[in-house]
């Protein structure tokens, strides 16, 4: 059973939203437990004087905080993003009473449940997935790679040209300023539960070979991929037993933590053969076949995901999939083609649905 947990000081409005969204969790299968030293999820009611974190101690606890507010803001990114970072968490719930909810991801998503018949379960069922998935965010690394590789080769050179592109086309987003929203012990902190260097979008790969292939780290300039361990990380393999991503590095580097997406790129290569490159972009395409749910980014559960949809496509080593409220992942025979594929094509908002 899936447990729960109540953490903060909610103000009365406030106060009657979560336990009405706590009894329909419990429907959906959580139990309240306030002496959970390790909840699957805490809803952690915040204001805007104090939005104080819930301290985790455990990756696995996903952590919903809960602002009250007059109404929505007209930019809710720049006016509710940084709420949502100093609470430590992984979705800010801005609560609007008469009118809704209001979720904001990590991912920069934001979409909105009205208030109506039965809005404590269908805000419940936003929660489930979130809270219900499994973080594949810890990197193993080993100073095993080849020396010939140690200053990469014509399949990172790849990766550089094609980061470049992405600069042009301009799909890489400016990361949020994480570091001047955060003070530093929490940026730390952050850097740990997330597994992120910063907060930076996209990333892609290419196969090395049938069981390896060179992937961007995590918040790095994708329009600057240069350096073998810091810029570019060469994936080995996937740990279930200690569930961890695993990494070959040159000796002599201290390295940067890959993707997030790791686990999701893993899965695709290990499944398909012919899958050369995998591209991850915040943009969208028109009729695209789209995940069922808004899973955060390096869970199990959103690469199973993903993999299924990419299982599904007429030919997998061409496939376009949407991540419901968040991007696109492409697959291809090279990075080459996959960006001549979708020259032109890209919508740049994502649909929040």
């Amino acid at each position: 059973m899936w447990e729960y947990l109540v953490h903060g000081e909610p103000t009365p409005r406030t106060k009657t939203l979560l336990k009405g969204l706590g009894e329909a969790l419990e429907r959906q299968g959580f139990r309240l437990n306030p002496e959970a030293e390790a909840p699957n999820l805490v809803l952690n009611a915040i204001s805007p004087e104090n939005p104080k974190p819930y301290r985790r101690r455990a990756q696995a606890t996903f952590v919903a905080s809960v602002l009250e507010v007059p109404d929505y803001p007209q930019d809710p990114l720049r006016e509710l993003y940084p709420y949502l970072v100093r609470a430590l968490s992984n979705v800010l719930l801005a609560y609007a009473p008469g009118r809704g909810v209001k979720f904001l991801t990590l991912e920069l998503g934001h979409y909105e449940e009205p208030e109506g018949e039965g809005f404590y379960e269908r805000v419940a069922e936003r929660l489930r997935p979130i809270a219900c998935s499994r973080l594949v965010i810890q990197n193993i690394f080993e100073p095993d790679l080849e020396p010939e590789l140690w200053q990469g080769d014509e399949l990172t050179q790849s990766l550089y040209w094609a980061g470049k592109k992405l600069k042009e086309w301009d799909l890489l987003p400016a990361p949020f300023p994480i570091e001047e929203i955060l003070p530093p012990e929490d940026l730390r902190h952050v850097k740990r539960l997330y597994g992120i260097g910063g907060l930076s979008y996209g990333n892609l790969s290419v196969r090395k070979d049938q069981r390896r292939f060179w992937m961007s780290a995590s918040g790095v300039d994708k329009a600057n991929l240069r350096e073998i361990g810091r810029d570019i990380l060469m994936v080995k393999d996937y740990d279930p037993e200690r569930n961890a991503i695993l990494l070959s590095v040159p000796p002599h580097i201290e390295p940067r933590r890959v993707s997030v997406d790791a686990i999701e790129h893993w899965m695709i290569y290990r499944e398909h053969p012919g899958v050369g490159a995998i591209l991850h972009v915040h943009a969208w395409m028109e009729g695209v076949p789209a995940t069922p749910f808004n899973y955060p980014c390096g869970t199990y559960e959103l690469a199973q995901a993903v993999a299924e949809k990419v299982r599904q496509a007429e030919d997998p080593t061409r496939a376009v999939v949407g991540l419901k409220n968040h991007g696109l992942t492409l697959t291809g025979r090279s990075l080459e083609e996959i960006l001549e594929r979708i020259e032109g094509k890209l919508i740049r908002t994502v649909p929040m649905t």
